[in-house]
């Protein structure tokens, strides 16, 4: 999975509205052929650490969600982070719409606040899955309904945010990945630290407080790992959706039954998963662009049908 990994990053590099071989991508990188070196450092570098970077933390964030709801169709969207960015962005748009540049940190604040909220009213009613999910929604319907009505006040910012909602790479500097990497990886090594622990949440409630493990604590520490990671994601890809939901079974089959080893594989996959789309996006259409959260619902609408279809085929049998 690393060489598949390191395959599609050289893809991702070499492939776009304009392709290189072999030997002109080394001299671009050693700095031999000028052109080549502009468009590797400044473009396709970039881009493509971002992807690896946006699929890594979605996919950890998944995980960690569907492994403490025992929900195999949560993702981050349940714990409402797409909602608080979105709607902290339309805040920022209306009420200083100068400060556009300002719209991944708004967004990062906006997708935590909302976690830090769905968090708090979860442990106020036991914090258990079935409540993290019912808060996740609820909070998510009204922050849904918020930028419904800041839409409303200005429909000339539609347009800006349009593009933030879709998810996209492009234009992705190095700079705007240094804060979200730093959190990413806290998260992702926090998860790690705390796998077996967590691992214990799979087996549901009572065995779990049988063996010791503090449930609530567990369940809070989760939540808060993943919302993170989701948020920086948010920070500068937008709301890309369906890679948290998509990459955890595949991680599942392919990790064995370890939190530990799922949590890795999930982050390889998922950042190879995100790569191939962008690339995909880049040279589907080329010199057009197709955004990358547009390649990922392509993929993902329908992997979220098969799984409804079957847990209906589950609960037919029961």
């Amino acid at each position: 999975m690393v060489l598949l990994l390191a395959l599609v990053c050289a893809a991702g590099c070499a492939f776009g509205s304009k392709s290189f071989s072999l030997q002109q991508l080394w001299d671009g990188l050693t700095g031999k052929e000028e052109t080549a070196t502009v468009i590797l450092y400044h473009l396709r570098i970039p881009r493509v650490l971002a992807a690896l970077l946006a699929g890594m933390g979605l996919s950890v964030a998944g995980l960690l969600l569907q492994s403490v709801t025992a929900n195999e169709m949560a993702s981050p969207n349940i714990i409402g982070v797409n909602s608080g960015a979105g709607f902290c962005c339309m805040l920022l748009l209306n009420f200083f719409p100068l400060a556009a540049q300002w719209l991944p940190l708004a967004a990062f604040l906006g997708a935590f606040a909302a976690t830090l909220l769905i968090t708090g009213l979860s442990v106020g009613m036991g914090a258990s899955k079935n409540t993290v999910i019912l808060a996740g929604i609820a909070c998510t319907s009204v922050l849904n309904a918020g930028i419904s009505l800041l839409s409303l006040l200005d429909t000339d910012i539609l347009a800006v945010y349009n593009a933030f909602s879709v998810g996209s790479l492009s234009g992705v500097r190095i700079s705007q990945l240094l804060i979200p990497f730093v959190i990413i990886m806290a998260g992702m090594l926090t998860a790690l630290l705390f796998a077996r622990r967590i691992q214990l949440l799979t087996l549901g409630d009572d065995i779990a407080y049988g063996l010791g493990a503090n449930v609530l604590w567990l369940r809070i520490l989760c939540l808060l790992c993943a919302s993170a990671c989701a948020a920086a994601v948010v920070s500068f890809a937008g709301l890309l959706g369906f890679v948290g939901l998509v990459v955890p079974h595949m991680a599942r089959k392919l990790g064995g039954n370890m939190m530990r080893g799922q949590l890795v594989v999930s982050a390889i996959l998922g950042g190879a998963l995100v790569v191939s789309a962008d690339l995909l996006g880049r040279i589907l259409l080329a010199p057009t662009e197709i955004p990358v959260g547009i390649v990922m619902a392509l993929i993902g609408a329908p992997f979220f049908v098969w799984l409804l279809l079957r847990r209906r085929g589950r609960y037919a049998e029961v």
